[in-house]
């Protein structure tokens, strides 16, 4: 389905799957991305650092994201900013669905 074409929900988007992160990129741009990502319970992303802002909107279930040593517990309906060049981690408490939007500029 390609999302500028058609209105749907972002929940419905992107699918779990079992022991599985699943990531799908929305759009592209020189200056920027936005990506959904369905994150099986366990499953997580280990500490990096990314050198660009990244807006982190929960659509459904509950995570744990830790940013520069601070442990922050959000669900769906939830925000964070993740700064850039800060080290920062998140695990599923359940399964949980993001949309992530990465500014490069």
């Amino acid at each position: 389905m390609n999302i500028v074409e058609k209105a749907g929900s972002l929940v419905r988007l992107v699918d779990y799957q079992d022991g599985s992160v699943v990531s799908k990129e929305l759009i592209k741009k020189e200056k920027g991305t936005v990506t959904l990502f369905a994150f099986d319970k366990g499953q997580g992303l280990s500490e990096h650092t990314a050198p660009f802002d990244a807006f982190v909107y929960i659509i459904d279930g509950k995570a744990e994201i830790t940013i520069d040593g601070k442990l922050h517990s959000l669900a769906a309906g939830e925000t964070i900013v993740m700064p850039a060049n800060k080290p920062h981690s998140l695990k599923a408490v359940e399964r949980f669905k993001m949309l992530l939007v990465m500014i490069k500029a």
